[in-house]
């Protein structure tokens, strides 16, 4: 993948923007368990983060996915995990079926706003019986007229405490009792926070990502216009699918953001740290450890390239993505354990970066897919049992 003076441009314009808007609020933020959404959006918004290959008709950028790779991995350095998890869900899993499927009514309402970070939004897809295996979803959308009317719960629904919108996956019809009938019948569909009869039941207190709101929802018979069902009526669930790739992409670019500081800062630290009366980077194992670390986030950066080049060839990614989340979760952990382990005790403190980092750095092999969904993926594209 090639980098041009724009690219690099535009990567010094988020990195600017994460080290001036992010970074220094980061630690407050972690300590209330929330962050200002409708402050730092608008201001995202402003170097082009929050609609980067959408069309400028509705406010975005128009650009193609390299500069989407920029993003992730200068976002991924930003000193914890929860901002970028809640910036990319504006950008790549709430956002990505409203722009593909949404009708231009849909789009000037919700997605401009978004866009333009006026609007926070959440993706509301998992349920307390629903995780990895979405078609296990229970949420009902019961058309009465020209509305819906959604019974059920959401639950890790990142945003879900600040979000003016959500993009929420409910079954719009029975489940058909024949081979795949779990996988038909559902519905994206645009819903207003707003709305009577949905309501925050619990602001849910993670181990990790804490900068991040995250909650549990309940929908009792809320009543939304048929009109901002996304795309087609019973496609819900293939519509979601493919939005699964945008954030599966996203969360390996992040990563290797947040791998690449890590190093960077460990090997600070060792070179500066003296231990029996050198310094402890002089240790042959500390520097071939971190070597092969060095090593192997490099691999998975260009493969994260390969990835982008073929999204942006109009290649179906879903084996990339799939390989690309589940190398980048495993990986990370590996990289967050090294860490802490080199800066020792202090490594233990939440003072140091690295107990956050390590806390952080769990989340990548669960969320949007666990680590055993990615390789039952793979196992069936590889035509295995």
């Amino acid at each position: 993948m090639h980098f041009g003076p724009e690219h690099e441009q535009f990567r010094k314009s988020v990195r600017d923007l994460v080290e001036r808007e992010i970074e220094p609020y980061v630690d407050g933020w972690e300590a209330v368990g929330s962050f200002p959404a409708h402050e730092l959006f608008p201001k995202l918004a402003a170097v082009g983060i929050l609609g980067l290959e959408y069309d400028p008709a509705y406010g975005g950028q128009g650009a193609d996915h390299s500069y989407t790779v920029i993003y992730g991995e200068e976002m991924g350095r930003g000193g914890c995990g929860g901002i970028p998890m809640a910036v990319s869900v504006q950008t790549d899993m709430a956002t990505p079926s409203l722009h593909r499927f949404g009708t231009h009514e849909l789009k000037q309402r919700y997605l401009a706003p978004a866009i333009r970070g006026e609007m926070v939004t959440a993706i509301a897809v998992t349920e307390p019986d629903a995780g990895s295996d979405v078609a296990g979803i229970r949420t009902r959308a019961v058309r009465d007229g020209d509305e819906w009317v959604i019974n059920g719960t959401k639950l890790y629904i990142t945003n879900g405490t600040q979000a003016d919108w959500l993009c929420l996956l409910a079954r719009t019809s029975e489940v058909d009792s024949g081979a795949g009938g779990r996988y038909h019948g559902m519905s994206q569909i645009v819903v207003p926070t707003d709305t009577p009869g949905l309501t925050v039941s619990r602001k849910l207190d993670k181990l990790g990502n804490r900068s991040s709101d995250t909650a549990e929802l309940s929908l009792v018979d809320v009543r939304v216009p048929v009109a901002n069902t996304i795309g087609e009526i019973g496609r819900g669930f293939q519509q979601q699918m493919a939005q699964f790739q945008n954030e599966r992409m996203i969360a390996a670019y992040m990563a290797v953001g947040s791998m690449l500081s890590a190093i960077e800062r460990t090997i600070d630290y060792v070179n500066e740290r003296q231990v029996f009366g050198q310094p402890l980077g002089a240790n042959q194992y500390v520097q071939f450890s971190l070597a092969e670390l060095a090593a192997e986030v490099d691999v998975a950066r260009h493969y994260n390239y390969a990835c982008a080049e073929a999204y942006c060839r109009g290649e179906d990614t879903t084996r990339f993505a799939t390989i690309a989340k589940l190398r980048t979760g495993r990986l990370n952990r590996r990289v967050a354990d090294v860490c802490i382990q080199f800066h020792g005790g202090i490594g233990y403190m939440e003072e140091t970066w690295t107990a956050r980092y390590f806390r952080d750095s769990r989340l990548l092999s669960i969320g949007g897919g666990a680590d055993e969904v990615m390789l039952r993926i793979l196992s069936q594209l590889e035509g295995i049992g």
